[in-house]
């Protein structure tokens, strides 16, 4: 194990960086847990929790959540909001899952992108320009949730997950306050940039245009917000997960480390592009395409031109993750890059909702390779409906048995040889030349 404590006799500035290759221990990361709220060096009488919700089950966040919970409760109120972002909100049974039964559920409250955000400034058209290299100009609305300002809270706690992402290049620090927690013309905004710039150039990196708006950001409008982050890098085997970092404080320096662990463990590269792949959406998990598809995103630097994506998706019943965002899908579909960006700019709707343009772009292929969604919880008509192919889960599942195959290369009994990936959000696949050239 790595051990690294920086202390810059600053409170919230102490850094506590711990590795381990094979996994750090529950009792390193409760000891951890306990030496980040000690270094505050000031009495916690109400706390805030933001950790991820079920997108990010295999994050181990809801578990450092629930000792968070446990080491504070006695002595000060803990409140805890999931950062939703635009997801669903979570049930009863899927914050039990996550976070432990023994929290009681008057102590989460639920994150409304659209009406419980305030408006702390603008990052300047002109700074996206920038970054953008002149693709985007707009200005962007700095937005977060208003307990996020709530002033009798002395300490908010961000907790989450670094792995590559299609947004914003590596996932979390910042973007769990900016768009987790984030509003309207944020999560829209950004999630646009990062498609016109290009996920190729972007996933598995931590410098991006977008990142850099969340610094921006971060340097401007949240500095007197009392936040400190604990991020974890996480890997799977044999279906356990195991924790290889944990990174806490409050400085872009823990996320620098935590992303360049993250690019060691979370990355494969080949050499020799994927002709056809499978993936496993677990139902648990996966319950609409607007997460499925990251089974595209993450895949989509690895497969041939001419090969196949079949997407396991048992639990998939919707398009979008809210009502509003399933009716656009449904209307436009997966059209490709550039029809999207046609329909764009004459239509409203799309205008008005940029992240569903953003993530429609991100849904396709573009004609390189075919998807096929496997599905029993949507028709064909559906399916087809927004520019996918269609196979019945059952049928697909008895050719494809989540249950027997084995991440990686698998041959099956008829002699087909397929790439199997039991989790598309814990990781990323790329053809090393594809990743390079992009960079």
């Amino acid at each position: 194990m790595k051990e690294i404590i920086r202390n810059n006799n600053s409170g919230l500035n102490k850094e506590i960086i711990r590795k381990s290759d094979s996994g750090l221990s529950d009792d390193i990361l409760k000891q951890s847990l306990k030496e980040s709220l000690e270094a505050c060096g000031k009495p916690l009488r109400k706390v805030l929790l933001l950790p991820p919700d079920l997108t990010r089950y295999h994050s181990y966040t809801g578990r450092l959540t629930n000792w968070y919970y446990k080491m504070l409760s006695g002595t000060c109120q803990v409140d805890i909001m999931p950062a939703l972002g635009t997801h669903m909100p979570m049930t009863d049974e899927e914050l039990n899952d996550m976070f432990g039964e023994d929290i009681p559920r008057e102590c989460f409250f639920q994150h409304n992108w659209r009406d419980d955000v305030v408006t702390l400034g603008q990052v300047p058209a002109s700074f996206v320009r920038e970054v953008s290299g002149g693709l985007i100009e707009y200005p962007i609305e700095v937005q977060v949730n208003k307990h996020l300002l709530d002033p009798s809270y002395d300490l908010i706690i961000s907790l989450g997950q670094v792995v590559p992402h299609e947004v914003v290049g590596m996932a979390n620090y910042t973007k769990n306050i900016l768009v987790g927690c984030g509003g309207f013309d944020m999560i829209n905004k950004s999630h646009m940039l990062g498609a016109v710039y290009g996920m190729e150039k972007m996933m598995g990196r931590a410098d991006t245009p977008v990142r850099r708006v969340f610094d921006y950001a971060e340097e401007h409008y949240l500095k007197d917000i009392p936040l400190m982050y604990a991020l974890t890098v996480t890997t799977q085997a044999d279906g356990k997960t195991n924790v290889n970092g944990l990174f806490i404080g409050r400085g872009r320096r823990i996320f620098e480390e935590a992303a360049a662990l993250s690019q060691q463990k979370n990355l494969t590269f080949i050499d020799e592009p994927f002709k056809k792949v499978v993936v496993y959406l677990d139902p648990i998990e996966f319950k609409s395409t607007w997460l499925g598809d990251k089974s595209i995103y993450r895949t989509r630097m690895a497969i041939a031109d001419g090969g196949e994506l079949i997407v396991l998706a048992p639990g998939v019943r919707q398009f979008g993750e809210d009502p509003g965002n399933d009716l656009l899908i449904r209307k436009y579909g997966y059209a490709g890059r550039d029809r999207i960006l046609e329909l764009y700019k004459i239509n409203e709707d799309l205008k008005n909702n940029l992240s569903v343009a953003a993530h429609l772009i991100h849904g396709s292929s573009d004609g390189r390779f075919s998807i096929t969604y496997a599905v029993e919880k949507l028709s064909r008509e559906e399916v087809e409906g927004v520019h996918y192919k269609y196979m019945p889960y059952k049928e697909a599942a008895a050719k494809y048995n989540p249950q027997v195959l084995r991440d990686g290369f698998n041959t099956l009994s008829d002699g087909e040889t397929i790439y199997y990936i039991s989790n598309p959000a814990l990781g990323l696949w790329a053809l090393r030349k594809t990743f390079e050239q992009n960079t």
